[in-house]
This record gives C-alpha cells, sequence and structure tokens, in this order.
C-alpha cells in the first residue's frame, strides 16, 4: 500500500516561513488520489490544514491558515508542499500528510486511508 513521508519540520520564529513535502511511494489507488495537510498540537485534537486534488486543480484550507500557508503539487506522482508563512506561536504542532481516493468530506480525518508519521512545527515567539 501507499506510504507517506513528510520533511521540513523544524523550529521557527513567530514570523517566519517553513516550507513542509509529502513524498508518496509504492503503489497508490488510481489517478485520483487527493492529498492533504492535518495538524496536532499540544493536547489538541487533529485538525485540518489544507487539502488538494489529484491534479493540484482545486485546493481548500481551513480559514485559520487562509492566506498565508499554500497547499502544491504538479501532478498526482509529485510530492505534496505546504508552504507555511507569516507563522504564529499557535501553529506549533504536528503536521500530519493525508491521502484519500476522491476529493468529498475532504475536511474529515478519518476519510483518509493513508497518513505519513507527521513533522513536528515549533513557532517560538
Amino acid at each position: 500500500q501507499a506510504q507517506l513521508e513528510e520533511s521540513g519540520g523544524g523550529p521557527v520564529q513567530a514570523g517566519g516561513s517553513l516550507r513542509l513535502s509529502c513524498t508518496a511511494s509504492g503503489p497508490t489507488p488510481n489517478s485520483n488520489f487527493a492529498m492533504a495537510w492535518f495538524r496536532q498540537g499540544p493536547g489538541k485534537e487533529r485538525e485540518f490544514v489544507a487539502a488538494i486534488t489529484w491534479n493540484g486543480a482545486y485546493t481548500r484550507y481551513a480559514d485559520f491558515v487562509k492566506g498565508r500557508f499554500t497547499i502544491s503539487r504538479d501532478n498526482a506522482k509529485a510530492p505534496v508542499y505546504l508552504q507555511m508563512t507569516s507563522l504564529k506561536t499557535e501553529d506549533t504542532a504536528v503536521y500530519y500528510c493525508a491521502a484519500k481516493t476522491g476529493f468529498t468530506d475532504y475536511r474529515r480525518m478519518y476519510n483518509y486511508d493513508y497518513w505519513g508519521q507527521g513533522t513536528q512545527v515549533t513557532v517560538s515567539s
């Protein structure tokens, strides 16, 4: 089955930027393979951050990252990126890459079939 691996996390000061990457390996179900980023802060539930269709044509964002984060990918086989700018201390979390077939209900984590191990992002003031 497909495996996802995140990279690019680390410490950053408030107002700074980071770019996360997610690479998929192994067999993927089909070309209609949507990808997303979720995050889980300390003591919080995992929450949706951003999602993108298999070809990169459509993106969706959580309200709290609109205008600051950008999700992108070139095609179904390319890595998925999350460019994060104007980072805030409340963005501190483990960021997870996830994948599913289709783009419906993209905000619901339980709809995703594949998950990475996560990458830590720590934003300091």
